[in-house]
């Protein structure tokens, strides 16, 4: 896939390194930075974010702080046919997840959509202590992944508490960005849909462990 990551002033970097660290080597990721100081209403958003950067993309990720391109970018992918996922947004195109780490499956994301999203682990246990975690799908920002060593040695038990915990720290997204409907913000919700992955990866586990 060739996917553009659209930011502002390296809003996107964490989950930039993320996608290229964790995500499909076969992909091309392609940066479009917008640094510079804007205005509070952007009357021409088409100065900053042309046509032809999103020509020929597969996706396009919206790291952007600015509402007007934001609202701009997410316009331009709709009406060329190209999935754009904003998390955090909100909007009626395009794919809106809460977080990053709170993507649904979608076809249409192809490789990206495979590796990141809703996390899912693979949990191999032994006497209740957990030996090993495979990371399915996890979020672009890295944390699914670079949690674990901290967390495998555990009892189930405590890796529930441990884990969202640890990738609590580990997130970037907005603490202060709360959702009025769950009361919870970004960081808790990442938290949450881990402890949430490891939890099903663990109970799997523990019901193949009494069906060999």
């Amino acid at each position: 896939m060739k996917i553009l990551v659209v930011e502002q002033n390296n809003s996107g970097r964490n989950k930039t390194a993320g996608i290229k660290k964790y995500g499909n080597p076969d992909d091309r990721v392609i940066i479009l930075a917008i640094d510079e100081h804007l205005p509070e209403f952007v009357d021409e958003p088409e100065k900053y974010i042309t046509a032809d950067a999103v020509r020929e993309m597969d996706l396009v990720l919206n790291y952007l702080t600015h509402p007007d391109l934001s609202h701009y970018l997410i316009g331009l992918c709709t009406q060329k046919g190209i999935p754009v996922v904003s998390s955090g947004k909100h909007s009626e195109n395009g794919y809106t997840p809460f977080t990053c780490c709170g993507l649904g499956r979608h076809k249409q994301l192809g490789s990206y959509g495979n590796c990141f999203g809703f996390p899912e682990y693979r949990v191999k246990l032994e006497s209740g202590i957990i030996t090993d975690i495979e990371v399915i799908r996890g979020a672009p920002c890295g944390a699914s992944w670079e949690v674990l060593d901290q967390v495998i040695g555990s009892t189930v038990a405590d890796a529930l508490v441990l884990l969202p915990r640890l990738i609590q720290y580990h997130c970037t997204a907005n603490p202060g960005r709360f959702d009025p409907i769950t009361g919870k913000s970004p960081v808790h919700y990442a938290g949450y849909v881990h402890r949430a992955a490891l939890k099903k990866a663990c109970d799997y586990a523990e019901k193949e462990s009494f069906h060999p």
